[in-house]
């Protein structure tokens, strides 16, 4: 039988990224990220029962494109990919806080834990007004 799961999800997002620079987890309630963390676990979970994604337990690919006003660009590579790789991975094993405030979307998850990520791609594009958008994708694996 033939897996016809999606091996590649591709979605926008309005506004800017969560970005990841303390030791404070972005998943803490109250989190001056939350707004962030909220919006693109809304827009990952839209974009993933519109395909019928389920997380990947593979190697995985993430691409991460920001579009921003010519020099309004506000954090930098690694904090960005790291705010977005840290939402988009299962959260069930981040057990030091209470994540009950995040509802259903403490369920969404593109891919089971960052150790599976082999590739990471960061680009920047000019746009009017702040957006990126986010691909996760399987690697495939050589036999």
């Amino acid at each position: 039988m033939q897996d016809t799961r999606a091996l590649a999800l591709t979605f926008e997002v309005s506004g800017l990224p969560p970005v990841k620079t303390e030791a404070l987890s972005i998943f803490a309630a109250g989190h001056r990220q939350a707004t962030r963390v909220r919006t693109l676990l809304q827009a990952a979970c839209t974009a993933a029962q519109r395909t019928g994604w389920t997380p990947l337990t593979g190697p995985v690919e993430v691409d991460l494109t920001l579009r921003c006003p010519p020099g309004h660009r506000t954090s930098d590579a690694s904090t960005l990919l790291g705010g977005v790789c840290a939402v988009l991975q299962d959260k069930k094993r981040v057990s030091t806080i209470g994540l009950a405030h995040l509802g259903v979307l403490v369920d969404v998850a593109l891919w089971a834990d960052d150790r599976q990520i082999r590739r990471l791609s960061y680009v920047e594009e000019p746009a009017e007004e702040f957006s990126y958008l986010v691909r996760v994708s399987a690697v495939p694996t050589l036999v």
